[in-house]
């Protein structure tokens, strides 16, 4: 990697994808973004953007809203989860609301959209989504229970109440798609940028 190459900064309160990039052997500066995250996707959504361009827009959003960016490249990332009618889940803001989150993906497959966006000097300079489907199995009442009494604490930041890292993989059937994609990163496409950028070896 050149001494020239800008700082990469990375606008995420997520422990996975910090996780991620550190064992992919990244280097990055983990930063908060300015972002009313809420307000903004109430607001994209008012006006009607498609679940999984919502989720990109979130993330170019969470990048261009950190203060301290200077020259640096910053990676903005949200997840976006679309339940087959089309409706989206945030993140759950109780054990109750987890427990009907499960209930509504119970016996049915959802899609997970997982964008990350890179800005430069305030200008998107990438951007990548990847889809996920994930088919949920009929989930019994003792097992959700259950399930949220270990892992209440851990997924209370994870849209749709699990992470699949965890003891969220019962949860599921089966699973199209990439794992990185799920744990909040489309990490193989940001490598290549990352390359592109002369920010890794090639």
């Amino acid at each position: 990697m050149s001494n020239a190459s800008p700082e990469l900064l990375l606008a995420s309160r997520s422990e996975a994808r910090r996780k991620m990039l550190e064992a992919a052997g990244i280097l990055f500066r983990a930063v908060e973004s300015d972002l009313d995250e809420d307000e903004a996707k109430h607001g994209l959504a008012a006006a009607g953007f498609e679940p999984r361009d919502l989720a990109e827009m979130l993330a170019e959003m969470k990048a261009l809203g950190v203060s301290e960016a200077g020259g640096a490249i910053v990676i903005g990332a949200d997840q976006v989860l679309e339940r087959e009618d089309g409706s989206m889940l945030s993140k759950p803001n109780s054990r109750e609301e987890a427990l009907d989150q499960l209930r509504s993906l119970s016996g049915r497959s959802h899609w997970l959209h997982s964008a990350a966006v890179a800005v430069r000097d305030g200008t998107r300079i990438w951007g990548e989504t990847e889809t996920v489907v994930l088919a949920v199995r009929p989930l019994g009442s003792a097992f959700l229970e259950a399930y949220l009494d270990a892992e209440y604490e851990a997924i209370r930041w994870s849209v749709g109440g699990y992470r699949i890292e965890g003891r969220g993989v019962q949860l599921f059937d089966a699973i199209e798609g990439s794992h990185f994609a799920i744990l909040g990163l489309p990490l193989l496409p940001l490598l290549r940028f990352l390359r592109d950028q002369d920010m890794l070896p090639r």
